[in-house]
């Protein structure tokens, strides 16, 4: 399989993940403004997950442009990514409709969490399957973002079950984390 075929699936997929958000999105039976207030923590989970579904798009994206060659690990680690990053969706919904109760926000945040470990398994098999000195080692690095994000996923897990305001806080912290453009892939790139 080529890495064309890869990306193709995997952005189908979450097109997918986010066409199912917004689907989730349930229209007010009356057309008062008052009405959508009841909705408001609907639409703010739905615009976090948005956020967060749009970032891995992006890094993935960048991501699978160091590919040199698609292996079997490379496949199954990628499924196993979209595996997580499909259950976005039901996280979302059970967020947004119990207005961020510790429940719903600790389940979001272990799939947030397992979404990261199962990215971070999917850049090893990338980096393993090409080499200590390919492109996407060099541009990680020590990866200090991919590494304080699973440590903040973590605390935010445990910390939704007694202030799940603060775990929420958090995952906006990481999503902003990532939400300024990771060049790191492009440079390496463009030094060739």
């Amino acid at each position: 399989m080529n890495k064309t075929r890869l990306e193709a699936f995997s952005d189908g997929v979450l097109a997918i993940v986010i066409t199912i958000m917004v689907l989730e999105l349930q229209l007010p039976e009356e057309s008062g403004i008052k009405t959508l207030i009841p909705l408001i923590p609907v639409f703010l989970s739905y615009v976090l997950s948005f956020i967060y579904i749009g970032i891995y798009w992006n890094n993935h994206h960048h991501m699978l442009h160091t590919l040199e060659r698609v292996t079997g690990p490379i496949l199954w680690a990628n499924l196993h990514l979209l595996f997580w990053l499909s259950l976005v969706p039901f996280a979302t919904g059970w967020l947004g409709r119990n207005h961020f109760g510790s429940a719903p926000v600790a389940l979001y945040g272990i799939i947030l969490l397992l979404a990261g470990v199962a990215y971070f398994i999917l850049q090893n098999c990338i980096i393993a399957s090409q080499g200590p000195d390919s492109v996407l080692r060099r541009a990680v690095g020590t990866d200090w973002k991919g590494k304080a994000s699973l440590v903040l996923y973590s605390g935010a897990v445990i910390s939704a079950l007694v202030a799940p305001w603060l775990a929420l806080l958090i995952y906006a912290l990481v999503a902003l984390i990532w939400l300024v453009p990771d060049r790191r892939i492009e440079r390496v790139l463009e030094k060739g």
